[in-house]
């Protein structure tokens, strides 16, 4: 069939977003998120003359493709983990060992690359829900096409015959990978507990910056949960609970104290960038730091020592800087 006249490359772009988000949870980075959204959009413009509108519109070509893109670029490749499911809690001196590969990891996405909120609050949480590092990490325990099928049905609310159409097969097939995809996913512990507010939540991510920047151990240790976590990408070295994330951040006490920090927002949570000074006081990129908030207290922090997060920010190099708990 022609190409519909009424199809053009233009009406393309704002569907970005949106398959940023879905490629994001089918790979875990967002550097491959965007690398798939870019090979998906290039496909489809060059496939516009052969478009064909009686299979169900733009939108489900362009996930048909994204996830064809998305299926090609996770063949032979192992899973992306979380510190916390590749070993044991530090324990005795917390040493921080060899830094893995980036292909090891979950990364963080800005929440400025995912969809913008939505009116309806259930969809709203499920939205941030559902892009939680635990949340990426338990996806990627899942075969490829079984992620596809949940994320499609369970997040984004699809119909089996819309993505049995899209697979290219049944909706029993659909919905007998859906119950799998669903009884993998009901093992790993997903529950949490939602920050009080958003006022908590900022004003939380205000004294976190304010300890933080200070390097006040106390003040940063009363803001975690008892059974808070903290793990530090590409290390494997993660620490779970008061007392040993006491002792490593007095450790690190030396260090502390001269940092300076931006906020942003990764993952549907706050988030901190910080910046560590070098040999000649010139501030560099030091780390990104997702924070969990549940209740009124931090849950985990995610630090990620890895710079090459910071452009996919938008971050300063390091001679800008807001306001703390500027969100």
């Amino acid at each position: 069939m022609v190409a519909s006249p009424l199809v053009h490359i233009e009406q393309l772009e704002p569907y970005r977003r949106e398959l940023t988000g879905y490629c994001y949870r089918m790979l875990a980075s967002p550097f491959d998120a965007e690398d798939a959204v870019q090979d998906t959009l290039v496909r489809a413009w060059r496939g516009l003359e052969r478009f064909d509108e009686d299979r169900g519109g733009v939108r489900p070509w362009l996930y048909r493709i994204a996830t064809n893109v998305c299926l090609d670029m996770l063949k032979g490749r192992r899973r992306r983990a979380l510190p916390v499911e590749l070993g044991p809690a530090g324990a005795g001196g917390f040493a921080m060992g060899d830094p893995l590969p980036e292909a090891t990891w979950v990364q963080p996405i800005p929440d400025a690359r995912l969809p913008g909120d939505g009116g309806d609050p259930a969809e709203v949480a499920i939205a941030r829900e559902t892009v939680r590092l635990a949340f990426i990490a338990a996806l990627q325990h899942l075969p490829p096409r079984q992620r596809a099928v949940l994320i499609l049905r369970d997040v984004l609310s699809w119909r089996a015959g819309e993505v049995a159409q899209l697979l290219e097969t049944s909706e029993d097939a659909v919905n007998g990978t859906l119950k799998r995809a669903r009884a993998a996913l009901a093992r790993a512990d997903l529950e949490t507990e939602p920050p009080d507010s958003a006022e908590v939540e900022r004003a939380l991510l205000n004294r976190y910056v304010d300890a933080f920047e200070r390097y006040d151990v106390d003040a940063l240790v009363t803001l975690l949960h008892e059974d808070a976590l903290v793990a530090m990408p590409p290390f494997e070295l993660w620490l779970r609970g008061l007392e040993d994330i006491r002792s490593f951040l007095a450790g690190m006490q030396d260090e502390g104290g001269r940092d300076r920090v931006l906020v942003t927002r990764a993952n549907g949570c706050p988030a901190a960038a910080v910046y560590r000074p070098g040999p000649a006081g010139e501030l560099a990129p030091y780390a990104l730091m997702v924070l969990e908030v549940a209740g009124d207290r931090i849950a985990a922090i995610h630090a990620f020592l890895d710079t090459s997060l910071f452009p996919a920010f938008g971050l300063a190099p390091g001679d800008q800087f807001s306001p703390p708990g500027q969100l």
